[in-house]
């Protein structure tokens, strides 16, 4: 019998391992909606295309149910992400990149988003190519505008 690991090296397949799907986390002092008009606002300045923001707690209000504040802002620049689809076309399951805002049960705001390492991992992208390390350093340093004081 073949372990999943295994399988997955047989079928040429990368595994996400919990160390390869890290999330960036990180704590606002804004409400999730201050936090994302705060990221749109820095991503659409830096010349990112916001394509979607995603209201989480109001489709749930809208199916009748209940959700604290969570949102998904989804935008790229088609000049990292392009280079990446290139090299796997798959990679466009996970591009463009997003980042949540959610407020947790004591009200304290996180904004998280995944490593853009596990793009590489996933997708069977080098982890040492310049659209990662740029993808790397834009998230962090939007969502650090998205959070400042």
């Amino acid at each position: 019998m073949l372990t999943r690991t295994a399988l997955a090296a047989a079928l040429g397949v990368a595994l996400v391992t919990p160390a390869t799907a890290e999330m960036i986390h990180k704590t606002s002092p804004h409400s999730v909606t201050a936090t994302m008009d705060r990221l749109e606002a820095a991503a659409t300045d830096a010349g990112a295309t916001v394509f979607a923001r995603i209201d989480h707690a109001a489709g749930a209000q809208q199916a009748g149910s209940d959700l604290r504040p969570t949102e998904v802002l989804i935008f790229g620049n088609p000049a990292l992400g392009t280079p990446a689809m290139r090299e796997a076309q798959t990679a466009g399951l996970d591009l463009p990149l997003r980042v949540l805002a959610f407020a947790d049960a004591q009200g304290a705001v996180h904004l998280v988003y995944r490593d853009p390492a596990n793009l590489a991992a996933a997708h069977g992208l080098p982890g040492d190519a310049e659209y990662i390390a740029k993808m790397t350093g834009a998230l962090s340093k939007l969502t650090d505008a998205a959070i400042a004081e």
